[in-house]
């Protein structure tokens, strides 16, 4: 589902209908909230959805498998998503 698709699906829902620019601005909105707080170090919930955590990866010497030389990989944050368990059981 792309996001296009995403903002149909939420526009055209059961119950009440919202106009898909009301639905494209709450979902740029989501976006611009989630990107603040993982960027302070803070962690995003998702109810029913899951968890965005941000995660410190330390620097590290890497390897080329190609050629065997050594890389040496800089310190970086990453985003990890953790499932929520009622998402889980719904999909299995």
């Amino acid at each position: 589902m792309n996001k296009a698709e995403l903002i149909a699906a939420i526009a055209d829902g059961e119950g009440i209908k919202y106009p898909k620019t009301v639905v494209a601005g709450v979902l740029e909105a989501l976006e611009t909230a989630t990107t603040k707080a993982l960027a302070s170090g803070d962690e995003v919930l998702l109810p029913g959805i899951g968890k965005l955590t941000p995660v410190k990866k330390a620097a590290r010497t890497a390897r080329n498998p190609r050629t065997g030389e050594k890389i040496e990989k800089p310190a970086t944050t990453v985003v990890k998503f953790r499932v929520a368990t009622s998402l889980k059981k719904q999909v299995a």
